[in-house]
């Protein structure tokens, strides 16, 4: 059986990743500096990662491809919400987008 699929799901899948991607960058960040804004961001990122794809399932197997989406950008938004430190100073946008943060002392145990 071919079904067609509509661009609106190449929309959200684009949205999945990013939720994704950003939830990584945040628990990335947690173990570099051990910051508890960003535990809490990684934490929560779990949950709108799941809400993110609920969205994508909706919007693939149903007719409501719009609720999907909107599911998503909750997701993404509510993302966007977190309170974070600022832990950047000169940086360049590259290292930023990858969430490479300066290591704080004592932020990775290192086991002997």
């Amino acid at each position: 059986m071919f079904i067609l699929m509509s661009y609106l799901l190449y929309v959200a899948l684009f949205g999945v990743a990013v939720v994704f991607f950003l939830w990584l960058r945040d628990a990335r960040i947690f173990y570099r500096t051990a910051l508890p804004g960003y535990r809490k961001a990684a934490y929560r990122g779990v949950l709108y990662g799941a809400l993110a794809v609920l969205g994508i399932a909706v919007t693939g197997l149903s007719s409501f491809e719009l609720l999907g989406l909107g599911m998503i950008l909750a997701a993404l938004y509510l993302q966007g919400r977190e309170q974070r430190e600022k832990i950047w100073e000169s940086e360049g946008t590259f290292d930023r987008v990858l969430g490479k943060a300066p290591l704080r002392k004592g932020a990775l145990k290192k086991e002997v």
